[in-house]
Order: structure tokens, then sequence, then C-alpha cells
């Protein structure tokens, strides 16, 4: 099956500060590299067909940058959220009309940096009749995925409010994860979202359709790396990692 692919680039990385004062986080550099660069490449070698890059803050140096890029077998999308942000539901949702019809979608995000077998979870995908498979690792985070034994998503948490979403009636044995930014879809779900509003996320929407659909986690394997450039000292920390590994390992991240 085709694979299409879509980047989240338009946020306005308010915790990326100072750097995104008058750049995009997509095109903040880890080392020499621009995050949007690494990821592109990325999904370049894993034969993606067609990539949406939706754009927002300082969205004309995004423009202007995937002008420039030069990719051989890899046709470049851009979904504009110039006049309003849309969150990751309504970025996904706006981009809709970009994708080819039927193929499956794997989704990036662009402040991740990681070296984890993304062909792996593409083929864990498209080897089963899952609708969404989540990329997950057992680490502290801000926000919790919670999933049953058979790791199909049952409930979010927010651990510093408490608050719990669940899919059905509450799980005491339900496993917590933090979610990975990187995922993937099938075509599908574009015809299965209803939400009417423009900007919306996506998490409360994959927590109604696990109701009837097949919403899995998939556990990024133990011997890869995973970053959140979230803030300056994440981003100065994976920047020396990345400038101290061997030149083979730091091909691994592209």
């Amino acid at each position: 099956m085709s694979l299409n692919a879509m980047i989240f680039a338009a946020g306005i990385g308010s915790r990326l500060k100072p750097y995104t004062d008058t750049c995009p986080k997509a095109l903040v550099k880890i080392a020499d590299h621009p995050m949007l660069e690494m990821a592109l490449q990325k999904l370049e070698r894993l034969q993606v067909r067609r990539v949406v890059v939706n754009v927002h803050h300082h969205a004309q140096q995004v423009k202007d940058f995937l002008r420039d890029y030069q990719s051989d077998h890899m046709e470049i999308c851009i979904s504009d959220e110039s006049d309003q942000l849309l969150d990751t539901g309504g970025g996904l949702i706006h981009a809709a009309p970009l994708f080819e019809k039927g193929s499956d979608i794997l989704i990036y995000n662009v402040d991740v940096l990681t070296n984890a077998p993304l062909k792996a979870l593409v083929q864990y995908h498209q080897a089963g009749i899952q609708l969404v498979t989540l990329m997950i690792q057992k680490r502290k985070a801000s926000r919790y995925l919670l999933f049953d034994q058979d790791l199909q998503l049952c409930g979010w948490r927010n651990p510093k409010t408490q608050e719990e979403l669940w899919v059905d009636d509450p799980e005491p044995n339900a496993l917590s994860y933090g979610f990975n930014g990187v995922q993937v879809i099938s075509y599908q779900l574009l015809t299965l979202i209803n939400n009417k509003k423009s900007s919306f996320p996506i998490i409360p929407e994959y927590l109604q359709l696990a109701q009837s659909q097949a919403i899995k986690g998939w556990i990024q394997s133990s011997g890869s790396e995973w970053f959140d450039i979230g803030t300056p000292d994440k981003l100065d920390n994976a920047s020396k990692l990345f400038l101290t590994c061997t030149s083979q390992k730091r091909q691994t991240f592209f």
C-alpha cells in the first residue's frame, strides 16, 4: 500500500522562545539541521510518495524553505493555516483533500527527534486492522494515553490536574504511556471525524472512535532514542548529543 505523510509544523513554539520569536519552530536547528529538514529526509527514506506540511507561525519562511527543498521522489504539499491555527484534529481535516485517496498517512510532529524504526511502525499498522497506530513509550510525561492489556486506547490522563477521560468505564488496570508524536492513520479516519469546529485536538476524537474502532499503541523499542525538542534546554541537549554521535549513528536520526 502506498504511504502518504503529514508533518505538523504549524505550531507557534511558545516554549521554544526566544528561538521562535523570529523563526518558525519547524526551522529551528538541531546542530546545523532544521528540524523540518530532518523530518523530510526521514520520510523520504521511508518512500513516502506525498507529504503535507501545515504552516502558520512565520508561514512564509516555511513556504520559502519548502520551495527550495529538493526531493527526487516525494511530492511536497502545503496546508496553509496562516489565518487560523487549527490544532491537530482541525489541521488534519483541513489537509485531507491533499492526500492521495486510500493511502495510509504517517503523521510526524516536527519537534520530534528519534531514531525509532518507523518502517516497523508502518508495517505493524498495515499488517493489522487498526484505524490508528500511536507510537508510545514508558516515560514521564505531562499527559498520558491509557491502554488496556491489548494496547487498545481506553483513556487519557493529566497527572498534574488529575483530569481523566475514558472511552467507557474507568479501567483500574490501564497502562500509562507517553505519546511520542508519531502515528499512522488509515485514510478511512478522515471520513469518520465529524467535529464541526475548524480548530480542535485529535486525541478526544480518538477516544470517541475507540468505542468501535481499533486505536492501538505501538511501543517504541527500548534500544532507540526519542527527544521532544520543546524547550531551549531540550534543544541544547539534543544538539549536544547529535554532535557527539558517531557519523553512523547520526544518520539514524534522518
